[in-house]
């Protein structure tokens, strides 16, 4: 999964991919959850379509910060 970001987004963006105790994984961009296994029933990882809605919310985040910044 990280790879896909990375393939994605390439180092315009620091995503962490924090897996813990429990059971525990999640994905933060900017410090916001945007992924967490114990939120989304348990799922082992994300799949495609997961993947894919977190990869616009990482864009969506870009386009405004790259708006903000020619304002």
């Amino acid at each position: 999964m990280a790879n896909e970001f990375f393939s994605t987004f390439g180092g315009d963006v620091a995503i962490s991919l924090t897996a813990g105790a429990n059971r525990r994984f999640e994905v933060r961009l900017d410090g916001e959850i945007i992924f967490d296994r114990m939120q989304e029933e348990g799922q082992p990882m994300p799949d495609l379509m997961r993947v894919r809605k977190m990869k616009q919310v990482v864009q969506a985040k870009l386009n405004s910060l790259q708006a903000a910044a020619a304002d």
